[in-house]
């Protein structure tokens, strides 16, 4: 797929604080133009899994796309083991229901493909989207039927369907079946067609979200590869947001220990992100490990090599998820909330979740105001939470240049903001937030989130048309 982009069409907007005026741009997504601040998160080259190939190819799933890709294939030459992490919400779209229910009788085995379409979530679709979205499975296994793995075993489909893009849709699926030939025509095993399956998966994503890194196990002397992509802008919160998620290894790890791995990496990664404080209907994220790099199989979540691969797929699926908060819909902050000395890692995590679903800490990061009020309110009414202690709670602005804390409330009491420096920190683009809550205890837990801007209500605004 080519990856030339159209002239960008910018939304420009003013606004005036005491501080500076300030002045946003935003490249509308859909028009292929990435900004140029977020090009520096687009792998140039990356080192991917053995056995796996990717591929993408245009559809026209949402009839305003005339030129872009919009299904993506991710395959493994032999059968893998998979994971997945699907949506709390009760409106479970069509591919969750036939993606989980297909995962749950294979036990995970035997899982061959990932196929997925953007411009159409086939969410709230009724009996017919669930039709939909299993003869999407079924005729990406036909593509298949002709190599030596590719034969049927009895249990039914091989293949992880998603979707994403509007909801309330019918997909148009003959139109999607009858190019799954071309998709699988079009895999191979190189960057570009990674890159290009990424950004294929892409709504209101203004660049595609790719990593690959290599690792080793312990006892083993082989080297091993595992890459990501994701995609995601809005409708970002924990439980899970309005994502997709695709994560492939050549280490041989079984089912069961993958998929605890799996969801003990999205407790710290994919659960702890926030947009706008929204979850969807067809949020997955997905695991395939095809052991094509060999080694010693992981069976057992009690070795030393389950732990050493929990450790490493925790930390990659951290910094994929934090590609999604770069990419908030009409963000300008990447914003790090930390929570210490709290009673429990679940308190921790549910003052950081209500800052960073905070609306007014939200816009006052993004008019670089130091409203610190608002970040104690927003502790204050966390619910659920019994480590909060008022008198003890201190609250900090930590630049990311690594110069000293701005300390604005210290046990309780305020401090005198220097308002100069609070401005110059607010003005960088990443930045950190410390909230100490007590003296007593020591845990702590971290989200990421971004700020409000007029940019994520113009996109949103307009979004199903």
């Amino acid at each position: 797929m080519s990856l030339a982009r159209t002239r960008p069409r910018f939304l420009r907007f003013s606004t005036v604080s005491k501080l500076a005026p300030q002045a946003r741009e935003y490249a509308a997504p859909g028009q292929g133009a990435i900004p140029p601040s977020k090009k520096r998160y687009i792998p140039t080259s990356g080192t991917y899994p053995l056995g796996f190939s990717a591929a993408s190819a245009h559809v026209g799933v949402k009839p305003s796309n005339t030129r872009f890709d919009d299904v993506a294939l991710i395959a493994s030459e032999v059968p893998c083991s998979a994971a997945a992490v699907f949506t709390t919400n009760k409106f479970q779209a069509a591919p969750v229901t036939v993606s989980r229910n297909m995962l749950n009788r294979r036990r995970g085995e035997g899982i061959r493909a990932v196929v997925v379409n953007s411009g159409c979530a086939n969410a709230v679709t009724g009996r017919g989207g669930i039709e939909d979205a299993i003869s999407m499975g079924h005729e990406t296994d036909q593509c298949f039927v002709n190599d030596s793995n590719g034969k049927d075993d009895g249990q039914g489909s091989r293949s992880i369907v998603m979707s994403t893009g509007v909801i309330g849709q019918r997909l148009p699926i003959k139109k999607i079946t009858s190019k799954l030939g071309t998709v699988y025509g079009n895999l191979g095993e190189t960057h570009h067609h990674w890159l290009s399956a990424a950004r294929a998966i892409c709504t209101t994503d203004t660049f595609p979200k790719l990593i690959s890194r290599t690792f080793t196990l312990p006892g083993s002397q082989e080297e091993y590869r595992i890459a990501g992509m994701t995609k995601g802008a809005g409708m970002i919160h924990p439980n899970m947001a309005t994502l997709l998620g695709i994560l492939c290894t050549d280490a041989p790890v079984g089912a069961a220990p993958l998929q605890q791995s799996l969801t003990d990496a999205i407790t710290k990664s994919f659960n702890s992100i926030s947009i706008d404080g929204d979850t969807s209907t067809n949020d997955t994220v997905v695991i395939l490990a095809n052991g094509a790099a060999g080694g010693k199989p992981i069976t057992s979540t009690s070795s030393d090599e389950f732990r050493a691969f929990q450790e490493t797929l925790t930390a990659f699926a951290i910094d994929l998820a934090k590609l999604v908060v770069r990419d908030g819909e009409g963000a300008t902050k990447f914003v790090t909330i930390k929570v210490t000395n709290a009673k429990t890692y679940e308190d921790a995590k549910r003052v950081a979740n209500s800052i960073a679903r905070s609306p007014l800490v939200k816009t006052a990061l993004y008019g670089k105001d130091a409203n610190w009020g608002r970040i104690l309110c927003a502790t204050g009414y966390a619910e659920g939470v019994e480590s909060v202690v008022p008198e003890e709670t201190s609250v900090s602005f930590v630049p990311a240049d690594g110069s000293e804390e701005l300390k604005l409330l210290v046990r309780g009491e305020p401090e005198q903001v220097d308002e100069s420096r609070a401005a110059e920190i607010l003005a960088e683009e990443d930045l950190e937030i410390v909230v100490r809550l007590s003296e007593k205890f020591d845990e702590e837990a971290v989200v990421w989130t971004c700020d409000f801007s007029h940019e994520y209500v113009t996109i949103n605004g307009d979004y199903r048309t």
